[in-house]
Parts: structure tokens; C-alpha cells; sequence
């Protein structure tokens, strides 16, 4: 039978599409070798610079966020170099175990998944590494599985008080374009990011902002690589091209989603989402739940993960809200898995959306069963009355 209405996609990514953007991917495939696509090509470049507020290069690569760690990995760095990472939840774990398969040595410093990257952790563990084996430092702005953010500047910091050289890397395939990230003032190396999150596009499209002291590295680096290379791309980019198809199609969303953000000013999209953030917490707080990120200050804004009251399934809550209400929230990924749900909010996403998901929740908790106070939906849009939109 069919279901009326729109269907609420509400993970934390892919976010949904909107309109303009299906529209500008909508045309003609255009010869990516002819004169007409080096306008295309400059434009996303240059448009991405803006995004990742740098002054440096960005590479665009027609692949999912994982090709973009990969890239950022085999592009600075020798086959068994050290690595030290930090686990914030499950994707910096598969950063880790991509780094493992690829050849490197990746250190691990273990984290509870309640927060971000502890900065003064990595500083103790730099100050140790007295003949500076580690090669960079690998950190995840935003944890998509746990609703944490790492405070990427104090990381910066805690690298430069222990004198140590290592490279900074920077995976904000699910913050870029939704939370305040600069990666030329913060003094990041290589920041990996993706299309289908806060840029409002499908997934397939990935990049790396490199810094100058980066692309030193990658001169120096002996890893075996081909289709990642910087240096291959470098040429090309320099007149709007790429040295092997792009995702042409996915260039002109891209250009369409930038001139979105640049219509409604990226400190104003940052302002937006922030003010979603507060209002969700506000209303899990007021069903009597908890929020995973109890470390205060990470909190995301761009997702909210829910832990479940103890004997209660996650899955089942999420199943029952999406028959009921037609409405797909994020499910917990590894050590999370059923014991948390995750509500996106982030992208192309208003006022009005917000309190049809939070409505979709509460009317999903007291479906399934789910021990909660009512009226969380209520508070959330008290707190979105009170506040202003950002314009």
C-alpha cells in the first residue's frame, strides 16, 4: 500500500537533496575535456577553497569519504609510518583499521565514545615520542556515531606546545559545511571531507584542503599511488581540469550547493545549526533520556545520538517509528549498536523540519513502548520560538 506524504530521512547522512541541487545535476553530461568545463572545474575548486577556508589546495575526488582518508594517507606519508589516532567512536576506528590494511603503524589512543579527542592526551603522547616517529596526527571533527565533536584547535595547540613535528589530519566528512571548521587558521595539514552531509549532495564526490608543509610531505612520501595523487591532480587543476573523468555531473550540484551556502552566508548556516542542535538535546532531555556525548562543549549539532533506557531495542524503536511515521532515524554502529538511535539535523534543514522529526520521535517512543516523558517535541519548539533565525 502506498504511503502518503513525504518520507523524513533523518540520519545523519546522506541528507537530503534538495531541489535546486537535483536540478543543477540534472543536465546534459558535458565533454570534460572541452573548453566549457574548465569554468565548471575552476568553479568547484575555487568554490571549495571558500568552504574549507583555506588559501591552499583542494583536491576533488569522485569517490565516498573513504577514498579521501585513503588519499590523505598514501599521499603524506611512507609505508610503515606511525600514525596517531583517537577513537571517538566507530569511523575513527575505520580510520584505523584502514590505515592497518594500507601498510602504516596507527597507534590508537582509546576513548569511551562519550566525547571528542582529548588534546591534552595527544600532547602527552607527542611529548614521549622524543625521536618522532609519529608522522601525523589523525583526528574525527565531527563522530557521526556517537554525536561528539573534537575541539580541533586545542589539538593544534597541544601538537605545537610538545614541539613535535607531525603533520595534523582532519576527517570532516560529516561537519564540513555545518559546523565553523578552518582549516588554514586552525593549522590543519590535510582535511578530508565529503559531498553528502552539510553540501546537501548524494554521496560520491570527496576531497582533500592540503596544506603547503602537506605537500612537502607528499614529495618526500614513498607509498606506491595512482589514482590519489596530488601531484597528478596539481597540473591539471591548475586550468579547471582533472587528469582522469570526474564526476561531472556531480561538479555541477557541487557549484549549486556552494552558491546555496554563499546566499545564506556559511556563519549564518553555522548559527542554524547550532540553534537545531540545542533545541533537539532540550527535547531528549525533557523525554527523560540521555544523549550520548556527555562531555559538555562536544556535543554536535549536526546529529543527536539517543541512548535506549535499559532492555529496550533501539532497532525495535527505530522499525516502529519508520512504519508508523514514515520517518528513518541513524541506527548504532559497533560497541552502539541497538542501544542508541541517532536523529540527523543538518544540511538543507528549517525549523519546520525540525519539529516534524522531534514529533515523528515522541510519537515513535510512545508507539513502541519507550519509557519517556511527553512533551519534549513542546519544549524544543519553546526554545526555537524564543530564538532567533539566523538572516
Amino acid at each position: 500500500m502506498r504511503t502518503a506524504g513525504r518520507h523524513f530521512l533523518q540520519i545523519p547522512g546522506p541528507s537530503s537533496v534538495p531541489d535546486r541541487i537535483l536540478r543543477a545535476i540534472d543536465m546534459p553530461t558535458m565533454d570534460h575535456r572541452g573548453p566549457a568545463f574548465a569554468d565548471v572545474g575552476r568553479q568547484a575548486l575555487e568554490g571549495m577553497k571558500w568552504v574549507f577556508k583555506t588559501e591552499n589546495r583542494v583536491f576533488i575526488y569522485p569517490a565516498s569519504g573513504t577514498g579521501a582518508w585513503e588519499a590523505a594517507l598514501v599521499n603524506a606519508l611512507s609505508p610503515g609510518d606511525k600514525v596517531l589516532m583517537f577513537e571517538t567512536g566507530h569511523f575513527s576506528s575505520l580510520w584505523k583499521s584502514l590505515a592497518l590494511k594500507l601498510g602504516f603503524d596507527p597507534e590508537f589512543i582509546e576513548g569511551d565514545w562519550r566525547g571528542g579527542a582529548e588534546a591534552e592526551r595527544i600532547g602527552q603522547r607527542l611529548r614521549e615520542d622524543k625521536s618522532h616517529e609519529i608522522k601525523a596526527v589523525c583526528v574525527v571533527h565531527n563522530e557521526t556515531s556517537t554525536g561528539s565533536v573534537s575541539q580541533i584547535k586545542a589539538v593544534r595547540k597541544a601538537i605545537d606546545e610538545a614541539g613535535h613535528p607531525a603533520l595534523l589530519m582532519v576527517d570532516t566528512i560529516s561537519s564540513l559545511a555545518s559546523i565553523d571548521f578552518q582549516h588554514d587558521e586552525w593549522g590543519v595539514d590535510v582535511t578530508i571531507g565529503g559531498s553528502q552531509k552539510g553540501l546537501m549532495l548524494p554521496p560520491g564526490i570527496s576531497f582533500n584542503a592540503v596544506s603547503e608543509k602537506a605537500m612537502a610531505a607528499h614529495e618526500k612520501a614513498t607509498t606506491r599511488l595512482s589514482y590519489w595523487s596530488w601531484s597528478d591532480m596539481a597540473g591539471p587543476n591548475d586550468t579547471g581540469y582533472f587528469p582522469y573523468t570526474p564526476a561531472t555531473n556531480m561538479l555541477y550540484g557541487l557549484n549549486e550547493a556552494i552558491e546555496m551556502l554563499r546566499e545564506e552566508g556559511l556563519e549564518n548556516v553555522f548559527a542554524r545549526h547550532i540553534r537545531h542542535g540545542v533545541a533537539t538535546r532540550k527535547a531528549v532531555h525533557a523525554w527523560g533520556l540521555d544523549v550520548l556525548c556527555s562531555r559538555q562543549g562536544d556535543e554536535s549539532d549536526v546529529l543527536t545520538a539517543v541512548l535506549m533506557p535499559e532492555g529496550h531495542s533501539a532497532d525495535a524503536f527505530r522499525a516502529t517509528t519508520l512504519k508508523n511515521f514514515n520517518m528513518s532515524l541513524g541506527n548504532g554502529l559497533s560497541k552502539v549498536a541497538d542501544k542508541v538511535f541517532r536523529i540527523g539535523h543538518l544540511g538543507d534543514f528549517n525549523d519546520l523540519m525540525l519539529m516534524a522529526t522531534l514529533s515523528g520521535v515522541e510519537m515513535g517512543l510512545g508507539k513502541a513502548g519507550v519509557p519517556h516523558t511527553s512533551g519534549g517535541a513542546q519544549i524544543a519548539m519553546e526554545h526555537l520560538k524564543e530564538t532567533s533565525v539566523p538572516s
